[in-house]
């Protein structure tokens, strides 16, 4: 009767792992603790080897005659094969490929932004594939194409490596770019220009002693209309009538 479900002791993921009594090879190569050869011995001698050490008997080369085991903590190896297989996935670079196109008559700002984006696209590990297209009388003159690709080719030196020579096929010329690396590559444009720009200089500090600074300047008060004097009437009745004396 077939079981339904795996065995728990199998790992879903990553290669299948024979241990201690799932090792059906009747001698076995044996690595020691220490990582010295220890020899070719029976399959039984090398699991009692095991459990006195108090460790595992793992398969980690089962197509070699015979096969390969090491005596070794199983959870310890396989901690440390995920660990080598994540330095090894960080290595990898997935290859992407960009593309740029030229034209025999391309303006000189045109390509200028043209260069800049190949650039951009060098500087983040990726492959640049320049493909210069002639259109209707212009392959009567493809010098004057190969003039531009190598115009380009000479200013983004510094950042990539051109993977053959530029070739005329059909009606374009097609050259591919793969980046330099790192250590021999220039750093990008844009960061040497960011690491230049000098940081803006302070505010200046109020002081009180400034002599620069203007003098507050009292203005004159406008002189104000004089009241005419009264006798203590607004309207006094009597203020036009001249008295005989």
């Amino acid at each position: 009767m077939s079981r339904p479900f795996p065995p728990r002791s199998s790992s879903p993921s990553g290669p299948f792992v024979r241990v201690n009594g799932k090792i059906r090879a009747r001698e076995v190569r044996v690595i020691g603790l220490e990582g010295k050869q220890l020899g070719i011995m029976q399959l039984g001698d090398a699991l009692n080897l095991a459990r006195a050490s108090g460790v595992d008997l793992v398969e980690i080369a089962p197509n070699a005659s015979p096969p390969v085991c090491r005596v070794v903590d199983f959870g310890k190896f396989r901690y440390e094969q995920a660990k080598r297989d994540k330095e090894s996935k960080k290595h990898q670079h997935a290859t992407k490929v960009k593309e740029v196109q030229l034209s025999p008559k391309i303006d000189p700002h045109d390509l200028a932004v043209k260069i800049e984006h190949a650039i951009g696209f060098l500087c983040e590990d990726m492959k640049v594939k320049v493909t210069l297209k002639f259109r209707g009388r212009e392959m009567a003159h493809t010098e004057y194409g190969f003039q531009v690709v190598q115009k380009f080719l000479a200013e983004i030196a510094p950042y990539g490596h051109r993977d053959f020579e530029p070739k005329l096929i059909g009606r374009g010329i097609n050259v591919m770019i793969t980046p330099l690396p790192r250590n021999k590559r220039a750093k990008h444009p844009r960061q040497v220009e960011g690491a230049e720009v000098p940081s803006a200089p302070p505010p200046p500090r109020a002081d009180n002693n400034n002599n620069h600074a203007p003098a507050h300047v009292e203005r004159p008060s406008k002189p104000q209309p004089a009241e005419p004097k009264t006798d203590g009437f607004a309207n006094n009745p009597f203020a036009q009538i001249e008295v005989n004396r």
